[in-house]
């Protein structure tokens, strides 16, 4: 038995500030029926007084959390959301004339690297962008197609975006250009009120409107710091979508890999499928063996890049190559190929301004423009950013994302006002770019000098080069967006990620491109709600010989502890969930109680919550543990609390709930509780 000043010392031990130690020459236990031998049912250890070989157990003080002002709490909130990265930092201790420069080289990243540039980094980014340049002609071309727009504008949106990226971005391997998903969701949404075949001009100019807004969405995300918004596209929802996006473009494209010459508009599964089995009248053998020759062209330089990764230049030249050939057999045949579509005559010269034209009427064309340039530009800066990041961490630099989406908001804005269309970083261009050893963003800047070259001087050249040959490469860079590996992962790891995706998939093939967006996101946010509204509990139990305390299920050789119901909440309490966590608390004790008879166990005498993971509670939640104490405590079950986390404790005491729990409500870790209690049933 203890002896009465060490019994002392644990019944007053919560109103002092030092920590209070049990010391005894053996273990204590409590006995069913006062036996003298020890009974063990299914699975229960016997409580002990201490474990392990000192025999000693220190009792702990929770203490309550040093206080912080109310304003000084909001600030820091606020500062965690907006600026977990603390931009300011730099600035501190500078004079002004550093001050200055440093803001300069915040607005325009370039004169941060420029300082320090020289001959070999300009080798390397010269080769990179030369190589990024022979990738980004076609797919140029092939994305204003894409985005129903005349493929002059895809060499235009090559040109100036890159060179403001060069002066603006803190990517050193981002590549921007115009993207297979943003072009085909600016053309979808744009074409179901208004035609490109019809209605050319005004096409055009809400292209144009829509870029300027997506860019004006990008550029305030960054200014304000928003940009954990987009964490609410998860990587599973954005797996679908993609897809989805990938088929529907894929089987676009069988218009020009057919030589149909009558096709739907509408951008659903079940119209395009139509459209390409009702046109087999006008199919063209001569074409489809063309474009069965590029698709093998095409993806054997893909297969062969895979495999060697030195050979990357074979898939970012294939594109490029394809045009040539195919061009210049349908001119040395023409009169065998006079039937196959073409591109036709391209103007020579750069960026016409556009500013005049963009469209600010107040109609439901600019909402069209407006709800266009939104989605889209949402899709661009949620690729540009994660494909940033992607290489900053395969070289381990820091890239800053807010930083990001106002280089790539102001890279629209003022595209949108030189006859470019919406762009972004493209992870094919990109990956292009870093394998060719870029360095720095100039490799943007020479790759739109080489556009700027070809705009000025071989535009003639691709009056003959063949729609069936834009078809191939579009394909080939879209099927690339279809992660199959990804999708069976997400199956293996989350089957509500895995549900997430196909929602996402099925919305964008049989609905339509924005709802499957508008399902992405919603499946997204349902995600979170079901995590937040129904939070995982769990039982604990002792690992023998050990203090430490594991979910009973999880280990299989953890212990019950007589006596006691020990549980685990594992998320925030929050008025969403509590409601939930006080009937499956209440239904844990049934539980335990029915275990207890059905094996004729010890009676249950206290449950212990472990709050370890609560890392936050509201007024909701303050009312749970008020109730459960109330409920108990009819029951004749003591309740105690252990290691509330710092704002937990100062809510729950202001609340004046912890002058309920006494001295024996609140412990720093199950084993102090466990072993206090215990010790307080001894006679």
């Amino acid at each position: 038995m203890p002896d009465t000043e060490s019994s002392n010392q644990v019944d007053d031990h919560h109103n002092r500030d030092e920590t209070t130690t049990i010391d005894d020459d053996q273990d204590y236990m409590i006995n069913d029926n006062d036996s003298d031998d020890i009974k063990v049912f299914d699975n229960v250890m016997p409580i002990r007084a201490s474990r392990g070989n000192n025999n000693v157990c220190e009792i702990h003080r929770v203490c309550m959390p040093p206080f912080v002002p109310t304003n000084e709490k909001l600030k820091r909130q606020l500062f965690e959301i907006f600026f977990p990265d603390d931009p300011l930092s730099a600035f501190r201790s500078r004079t002004l004339y550093e001050k200055v420069v440093l803001g300069v080289q915040g607005l325009f990243h370039v004169f941060q690297w420029m300082p320090h540039y020289d001959f070999a980094l300009f080798r390397s980014d010269l080769i990179a962008g030369i190589t990024i340049s022979s990738l980004a002609i076609p797919q140029g071309i092939n994305y204003a197609k894409l985005a129903n727009l005349p493929p002059i504008i895809g060499l235009y949106s090559s040109f100036v975006p890159p060179l403001l990226y060069s002066i603006l971005g803190c990517s050193r391997h981002l590549a921007v250009g115009p993207t297979s998903t943003a072009s085909l969701v600016m053309g979808t949404m744009l074409s179901e009120m208004v035609s490109f075949e019809t209605e050319p001009d005004l096409h055009l100019r809400l292209a144009f409107t829509a870029t300027f807004f997506a860019g004006l969405f990008q550029a305030s995300l960054g200014l304000f710091r928003l940009g954990f918004i987009l964490d609410f596209l998860s990587k599973a929802t954005l797996l679908g979508f993609m897809a989805g996006v990938a088929i529907l473009v894929s089987l676009q494209q069988l218009k020009g890999l057919f030589g149909i010459t009558h096709f739907t508009q509408h951008m659903q599964l079940v119209p395009v499928l139509s459209s390409v089995i009702s046109g087999r009248n006008e199919w063209s053998g001569q074409i489809i063996i063309m474009g069965i020759c590029m698709l093998v062209f095409l993806l054997g330089a893909r297969h062969i890049s895979s495999k060697k990764p030195k050979l990357f230049w074979i898939a970012a030249a294939a594109p490029l190559v394809s045009i040539i050939v195919s061009t210049i057999v349908v001119f040395a045949l023409q009169t065998k190929f006079k039937h196959v579509p073409k591109i036709g005559r391209l103007p020579n010269g750069v960026n016409p301004p556009s500013a005049n034209i963009l469209y600010f009427h107040r109609d439901s064309y600019l909402a069209l423009a407006i709800e266009t340039g939104i989605v889209t530009g949402l899709l661009a800066l949620t690729e540009g950013v994660a494909v940033g990041r992607t290489f900053a961490s395969i070289q381990n630099y820091q890239l800053d994302g807010n930083k990001e989406m106002m280089a790539i908001g102001v890279m629209n804005v003022a595209g949108s006002c030189c006859s470019c269309f919406i762009t972004t970083g493209s992870f094919s261009r990109s990956a292009v770019n870093y394998n060719a050893g870029a360095r720095t963003a100039l490799s943007n800047a020479i790759m739109a000098v080489v556009v700027l070259v070809t705009l000025l001087f071989f535009m003639p050249l691709f009056s003959y080069t063949p729609d069936v040959a834009l078809a191939a490469i579009i394909i080939i860079a879209v099927i690339g967006l279809i992660d199959i590996k990804a999708v069976i992962n997400l199956w293996k790891l989350d089957k509500l990620d895995f549900f997430a995706c196909l929602c996402s998939l099925f919305g964008v093939l049989f609905l339509s491109v924005q709802i499957g967006l508008a399902i992405a996101i919603g499946v997204s946010i349902l995600k979170i709600i079901l995590h937040v509204t129904r939070p995982n509990t769990v039982v604990l139990g002792n690992i023998p010989g050990t203090q430490i305390y594991q979910n009973l299920h999880r280990y299989k050789n953890t212990t019950r502890i007589a006596y006691f119901l020990i549980l685990g909440i594992e998320s925030p309490i929050f008025f969403t969930n509590s409601t939930y966590l006080q009937e499956r608390i209440l239904r844990w004790i049934r539980k335990e109680d029915e275990r207890i008879q059905r094996d004729n166990g010890l009676p249950l005498k206290c449950v212990i919550l472990d709050m370890t993971a609560v890392t936050a509670i509201d007024t909701c939640g303050l009312d749970l543990i008020a109730e459960l104490k109330r409920t108990l405590g009819k029951k004749s079950l003591q309740f105690v609390l252990v290691n509330p986390v710092a704002t937990v404790m100062e809510k729950l005491h202001r609340s004046n709930i912890l002058e309920s729990f006494e001295s024996k409500g609140l412990y720093l870790t199950v084993e102090e509780a466990v072993t206090d209690i215990s010790l307080s049933w001894e006679p």
